[in-house]
């Protein structure tokens, strides 16, 4: 660590970075063993959402219930059994006998990978409070959660090379002993006399109407969308976020404080913030799939060829804060997400080449991953720096739940698409199949399983899943333009009343 820290605050700021690097890794690792996942446990497609999708929703559960109780009973004490909890749901991770429980594990390991984030960040902001050292504890934060999330792919395809899947949950383990005793020996006990209390309200109601809509989605095909069933699932979740907003109306003191929407600055980095979740970080769930299952390669080859969609991410952030200070993120952030939406169209023609292979996905890749560099640094940025400083941890948990919702309800419209996008494929080339099976069928071949009907052959599967990545690119591009111009609309009406963001330091 930088000798500008002192011995104590190196520790510190170490095993801040051993929470964040779980944290990250968790995130992306993960993708690239859904296809062994797949074989192993016997997983359907659904079963593989879930797997991801469990762990995204669990996190916005408790976003901001943590912030409260840390502030109330102590930010140590709950980042230690916030780590604690980490390393031993993601034993059960490792150990889990059937899919069932890996999806159940991973919620619970969601619920402690959110509160190891917002414990994490309580801490560093307690424990760095002098200029040039909290310079450098956040630019190192950075740094490691950066190479949590861009290099997990390679990080989890070479664990199932090298041993099992099974590692890629139990390396936390050894990861959380670690960090739970440089904490305990070294972070200092920090509570805020203050601390509002706990809106259980708004987080029961915020929950259930994300849970109930990802729901509806993944498995809607199943119930039928228009059934009572499912009628009665999206009735929930509709129900369920009126409350929620009523809930935060009322409350004297919100965890949504809904007037911060007002300004304009805040409101288009907030669409910026849902737009990266809408395109960008769920379609790296599906992408190693792609890679695998589309293109034939094997686990460490995939993970090596998604570094190109996930380091860029890591390389951009000083360029654009530098883009900040001379251009403004009213137009840096929106020139960032139109950047990933070219990314996804190159990467949808990439996919139609002759013959596909990680060089014509390459430029869509790079450009996605550019895109995503310009906007994330610039978007966290505004939405903390255009509020008030003491309402600057209020508006980073509605960033980072906007983040989090975005990404759970897109993990299961990506896969809607895919499946949807690969049975239309199957319709045109197989006009004699089974209507009953179309949908069951093109579920087993976006998740990479074996089907055996007269008449479909490799290519038929090849050219199916095709289609259906094309699909979901082409969604991921659109939507992410779109969200783009209404970020740009946002921004820039009324922009002589907009105060000047300064990028962090």
């Amino acid at each position: 660590m930088p000798s500008a820290l002192t011995c104590r605050g190196a520790v510190i700021l170490s095993a801040v970075c051993l929470a964040c690097l779980m944290f990250g890794l968790e995130i992306s690792s993960v993708p690239t063993i859904l296809p062994t996942l797949e074989d192993v446990l016997h997983a359907d497609f659904k079963q593989l959402q879930w797997v991801m999708n469990a762990y995204t929703i669990a996190v916005t559960t408790v976003l901001m219930a943590v912030g409260a109780l840390a502030d109330r009973y102590g930010r140590k004490r709950i980042f230690l059994i916030s780590i604690a909890a980490f390393g031993i749901t993601s034993q059960i991770c490792g150990v889990a006998p059937n899919i069932q429980t890996l999806i159940v594990a991973r919620f619970l390991q969601g619920m402690s990978g959110g509160a190891l984030l917002i414990c994490q960040i309580a801490v560093l902001s307690f424990e760095f409070q002098d200029g040039r050292e909290r310079a450098i504890a956040w630019g190192w934060w950075g740094v490691i959660f950066g190479i949590g999330l861009g290099f997990g792919p390679i990080i989890g395809g070479g664990i199932v090379a090298a041993s099992s899947w099974k590692w890629v949950f139990l390396i936390h383990v050894l990861i959380a002993v670690l960090a739970f005793v440089l904490s305990v020996t070294s972070v200092h006990e920090s509570k805020d006399p203050q601390a509002s209390r706990l809106d259980v309200a708004g987080i029961l109601t915020l929950s259930l109407a994300v849970f109930c809509l990802a729901f509806y989605i993944t498995q809607g095909p199943d119930f039928g969308f228009t059934s009572t069933a499912g009628l009665a699932i999206i009735g929930l979740s509709a129900v369920s976020f009126v409350a929620f907003v009523i809930a935060e109306k009322v409350s004297a003191r919100p965890m949504f404080d809904f007037s911060v929407f007002g300004i304009r600055p805040f409101s288009g980095a907030i669409i910026g913030s849902s737009a990266m979740n809408t395109s960008f970080w769920p379609f790296m769930i599906y992408l190693p799939i792609w890679m695998q299952v589309g293109l034939g390669y094997d686990s460490v080859t995939a993970g090596l060829s998604l570094l190109a969609y996930t380091v860029p991410t890591l390389v951009m952030p000083p360029f654009a804060e530098r883009l900040s200070l001379r251009y403004q993120p009213n137009l840096i952030i929106p020139v960032g997400l139109f950047t990933i939406g070219v990314g996804f169209f190159l990467m949808k023609f990439g996919s139609a080449a002759a013959h596909p292979s990680w060089l014509t996905m390459l430029p869509g890749c790079l450009t996605a991953g550019v895109g995503l560099g310009i906007a994330n640094t610039p978007v966290t940025n505004t939405t903390t720096g255009s509020v008030s400083s003491d309402r600057a941890g209020m508006a980073s948990g509605i960033d980072m739940s906007a983040r989090m919702v975005s990404l759970a309800v897109n993990i299961a419209v990506m896969g809607f698409i895919l499946v949807t996008g690969v049975a239309a494929h199957l319709t045109e080339a197989l006009p004699s199949l089974d209507g009953t099976q179309l949908r069951p069928f093109a579920e087993k071949i976006a998740a990479g399983d074996n089907v055996s009907v007269p008449g479909l052959t490799a290519s038929i599967v090849h050219d199916a899943l095709a289609n259906g990545f094309g699909w979901v690119m082409l969604y991921g591009g659109i939507g992410v333009w779109i969200m783009s111009a209404i970020s740009f609309l946002i921004f820039n009406a009324g922009v002589s009343r907009q105060v000047k963001v300064q990028p962090s330091e």
